[in-house]
């Protein structure tokens, strides 16, 4: 069996604000295999984006372990961790905030390599040129600076800057959010293409189930800072387990008005607890239609569905998951 290229394990984040502690990312464990894409949905401020940092050490973990390639990142001094930083690298959410407007397009593709000195000034200007057809953008573009590009076109210059110097892992943290619908799908075929192409993994962090479903091989599913369920693309979609996942596939509308207009929703109670008072138990307890009293008590186990391999899912109501 292929060995994961990233391994997290118990990972934890937690901000502290006054005496008390935001817990963004809770005690998260799962991996990602080379040359897959895993999907990483919630709702906005369930902690998705901070997981996502925190794999790239922009933001520095409380606990737990990052293995990449089974070197544990999170023991590494920044230093040390400069020479594999080449290998992870982040496509933003904003395709405008992320890019310097000072910076001409071809300064900014090209800072990645200077920062790691790889390239002289004449390899660097042929880098640039690569970069930008591979991204489906022609060598005109390098010198205009990101006001004078549209959404997409800035898009696809971050993405450039993230392959400059070739790596292994893309977080994209919400690539397509900022963009128009139209544009969105230019966006996923070019990712999808450029994965195919240079054997890219990808953790997809995105608010588009539908899109997410398209683009990933397995999706995890993440709720006030603690994965709840965890599985294949297609088992996920067919059979989700976990109640929050059901009320979340539910939301994804049909593009048949009979089907939308006849078919029931799952329409969730009340509002998200506070990350610096999550609820006792399982976080999702308060909203949760079928939840027990032990839900309200002890945290449920994250743990593999019997005979489903690869399904993983934290819920007291799942058969071979209640408390003993």
């Amino acid at each position: 069996m292929t060995e994961p290229l990233v391994v997290i394990r118990k990972l934890k984040k937690h901000y502290k604000i006054e005496k008390q502690f935001l817990k963004a990312v809770d005690d998260v464990s799962f991996e990602i295999y080379p040359g897959e894409t895993l999907g990483l949905v919630g709702e906005s401020g369930c902690g998705k984006s901070t997981l996502g940092r925190t794999l790239l050490k922009l933001e520095e973990a409380c606990s737990g372990e990052i293995l990449f390639n089974g070197i544990d990142i999170l023991k590494l001094s920044q230093r040390e961790f400069k020479p594999l930083r080449r290998n992870i690298q982040m496509i933003f959410q904003d395709p405008y905030a992320s890019l310097n407007p000072r910076m001409t397009t071809r300064d900014i593709i090209a800072e990645p390599l200077d920062i790691h000195r790889l390239f002289n000034r004449e390899e660097r200007q042929k880098r640039v040129e690569e970069l930008l057809h591979l991204v489906g953008l022609n060598t005109s573009y390098a010198g205009r600076f990101p006001h004078e590009l549209s959404g997409g076109q800035r898009q696809r210059i971050g993405i450039a800057r993230a392959l400059a110097v070739n790596p292994s892992f893309l977080v994209c943290d919400e690539p397509i959010s900022a963009l128009d619908v139209s544009v969105q799908a230019q966006i996923v075929t070019l990712l999808k293409k450029l994965q195919n192409d240079l054997g890219l993994t990808y953790l997809f962090i995105a608010h588009d189930l539908a899109m997410v479903k398209y683009l990933s091989s397995r999706v995890a599913v993440m709720y006030l800072g603690n994965l709840v369920e965890l599985a294949t693309s297609d088992a996920l979609y067919a059979t989700p387990l976990h109640p929050y996942t059901q009320a979340l596939l539910s939301a994804i509308p049909i593009p048949d008005p009979k089907i939308e207009k006849n078919r029931s929703r799952i329409v969730l109670q009340g509002e998200v607890p506070s990350a610096l008072n999550p609820p006792p138990g399982c976080v999702f307890s308060t909203r949760c239609p079928y939840a027990k009293e032990i839900c309200h008590r002890i945290k449920p186990a994250w743990k593999e569905i019997e005979g489903e391999k690869g399904h993983f899912v934290a819920c007291h109501l799942v058969k071979g998951n209640e408390e003993k």
